[in-house]
């Protein structure tokens, strides 16, 4: 187990720190493909998927489970995780870098011991939530998921934009410290990492593991949200199935195709300024010089609203 460790997180930073060229635009900036392709509200269709995949990783599924208010506040920790992540894509350079800093602390505090075999991993192997292996996979699932969606909702991308994504992207990585040669340098590279991890025993869902993702979409409640049921049902048809059905989840394959397929045509005549993910936004009114608009507000609030109606 390789841990990332606060001096080596400084380094990374400031490696990163050289290669921005405004840090008002932050990591990535206006002109990227990274803005382009996360920074709209149809990325959430996929929190399902990249939430439920990375508790596939027996080293994450342990740490959530015992060190995360998941279960209690659900909405406070979708809240907290949300803002540290768009403070890393949209915020300032310092801003991002403050944010990395912060979670790589609460990681810090996070270790402890797998108690049970799960797949390949041995009861008694140690785990903690800045090893960097553990990282490169949460990290990977957030961009594939990016992509997964993206192409349900606009149709199949040229091979240069996602190999472009890729790159971008990997300056994200490098606000946690993940080493350079574990990320990929294309989107054929990304491919093959989430391929074998996938089809390897490296993933396994274990009981508690399963229930947690079910109770994201309400199952622990006397009466599943309508809300929490379609999220299921989206996450079911996006995931890998071998891994939808080892979480139990049900699907809804007619009814998922026909609802994205007539969503995706509403939504991408949408005017940009409608679905814009606040954070995104508010990034763009900032380098023009204008304050965070009340529309943004507004999303903002209705986001983390939505959140306790799926979960119930």
């Amino acid at each position: 187990m390789a841990i990332v460790t606060r001096d080596e997180l400084e380094r990374s930073l400031a490696e990163l720190r050289t290669h921005v060229g405004d840090p008002r635009a932050g990591i990535l900036g206006p002109e990227s493909v990274a803005w382009r392709l996360g920074g709209d509200l149809g990325v959430f269709l996929g929190g399902g998927r990249a939430a439920l995949l990375q508790l596939a990783h027996p080293m994450v599924a342990n740490a959530i489970e015992h060190h995360s208010s998941t279960r209690t506040d659900v909405v406070g920790r979708f809240q907290r995780t949300f803002r540290n992540v768009f403070a890393m894509v949209f915020g300032e350079l310092d801003d991002a870098m403050i944010a990395a800093r912060r979670v790589h602390a609460i990681h810090g505090r996070v270790h402890g011991v797998i108690a049970e075999q799960i797949g390949s991993w041995p009861a008694g192997t140690r785990y903690h939530a800045n090893d960097a292996d553990a990282l490169r996979w949460v990290h990977a699932t957030l961009a594939d998921t990016t992509i997964v969606v993206r192409e349900r909702l606009d149709g199949v991308l040229p091979i240069t934009i996602k190999d472009q994504y890729i790159v971008e992207f990997n300056r994200f990585a490098a606000l946690f410290g993940i080493p350079r040669e574990l990320l990929p340098t294309s989107w054929a590279e990304h491919a093959a990492y989430m391929d074998a991890m996938i089809g390897s025993d490296r993933l396994a869902v274990s009981a508690s593991a399963r229930e947690m993702g079910q109770f994201l979409f309400g199952r622990g409640a006397a009466s599943q949200p309508p809300l929490g049921r379609i999220a299921e049902a989206v996450s079911a048809a996006l995931l890998p199935s071998h891994l939808a059905a080892a979480f139990g989840l049900r699907a809804a394959p007619l009814l998922v195709r026909g609802g994205l397929g007539a969503f995706a045509a509403v939504y991408g005549r949408l005017p940009r300024v409608l679905v814009a993910l606040p954070a995104h936004a508010d990034a763009r009114n900032r380098l023009a010089g204008r304050g965070p608009s009340r529309l943004s507000a507004w999303t903002d609030r209705q986001l983390f609203a939505l959140a306790s109606r799926v979960a119930g």
